[in-house]
């Protein structure tokens, strides 16, 4: 039996999986993605990786799949690469975007697909694995991010000041409980504007405002309806092209029944139909990683999927 290994590196931990054929073990973890000057620290979270392969009592893998997020736009993917294979030491290893690792683990195989991903940033990724690979948004809570729990939280920090201010589409509801949340009012630009943290401040807002529509307020109900509505925009831009595929989506904010139900109904006006994940990136780094020790490749693109030279 092959030894697996899958790992996923996000902003909140690295989680690692192996697999020596009895099915996958009890997931460890350790701390995320760690940014500097030089974009992320691929040494040190490589060494973490090694730390919890000892514990696990793995020298080298069969294959190893490495998820990572920024891979596009915070490191070089050949020098991730190097890096995972010069510290993991697995005979075979793939490294690619955990845009591409949410939507293997979201489908559960690899087949043409496109998956939305709504927690505090919003993303949508779609492809064939062969010429279709497309990324919708994942601009941060500045830029896009259309849909996402910042950008609901933001949406309702705003419609909280109407109401504060007196004037037309306020939202007493929120106004009162992110109150509660946060503070006096007078202290929301600085901890939203500088605030390293301010995206997960923003976020946490969102279930405020999908309680208070859920509850009947009608500005947060809106609210929910358009980020139900730009979640389904993103996922059909990452379909479109693609034949029959299918439409998956993930996320804690999915979690908000206002949100799901104005993204179905969206989806649905396109004359498609979306399903909840069955996985997430972790879950597609292991179905990667087997069909890597399988089959000794994986579907390479030269941006979202890199592979290590294949033994001789």
């Amino acid at each position: 039996m092959s030894t697996l290994v899958a790992v996923d590196v996000g902003g909140s931990g690295l989680r690692l999986v192996t697999d020596t054929g009895a099915g996958p073990r009890p997931v460890r973890c350790a701390p995320g993605v760690r940014v500097g000057a030089g974009g992320i620290d691929i040494g040190a979270l490589a060494a973490d990786a090694r730390a919890l392969l000892a514990a696990e009592g793995v020298e080298a893998a069969d294959a190893l799949c490495w998820s990572t997020r920024g891979l596009l736009f915070l490191s070089e993917p050949a020098e991730v690469l190097a890096a995972v294979e010069s510290a993991l030491g697995a005979r075979r290893t793939a490294v690619v975007s955990d845009a591409v690792a949410n939507l293997v683990g979201a489908l559960g195989e690899v087949v043409p697909g496109a998956v939305v991903a709504a927690g505090t940033g919003a993303v949508a990724f779609g492809t064939d694995f062969a010429e279709h690979w497309a990324r919708v948004d994942g601009w941060g809570h500045v830029l896009g991010d259309r849909g996402s729990a910042a950008w609901v939280g933001l949406e309702g920090l705003r419609a909280a000041l109407r109401a504060r201010d007196g004037v037309g589409g306020g939202s007493a509801a929120v106004l009162a409980a992110a109150g509660t949340l946060l503070g006096p009012v007078g202290s929301w630009p600085r901890r939203v504007m500088t605030g390293a943290d301010a995206p997960e401040v923003l976020a946490s807002v969102a279930p405020l405002v999908t309680e208070a529509a859920e509850a009947g307020d009608v500005v947060a109900a809106g609210i929910c309806a358009a980020a139900g509505a730009a979640l389904g925009d993103s996922l059909l831009s990452a379909a479109a092209g693609l034949e029959a595929p299918r439409l998956v989506a993930t996320g804690g904010l999915l979690g908000a029944r206002p949100v799901w139900a104005a993204l179905e109904a969206h989806v649905a006006g396109a004359g498609s139909a979306v399903r909840p994940a069955v996985g997430g990136a972790l879950d597609g780094a292991l179905v990667l990683a087997r069909r890597l020790a399988e089959t000794g490749d994986v579907p390479r693109h030269g941006e979202y999927v890199h592979v290590g030279a294949r033994p001789a």
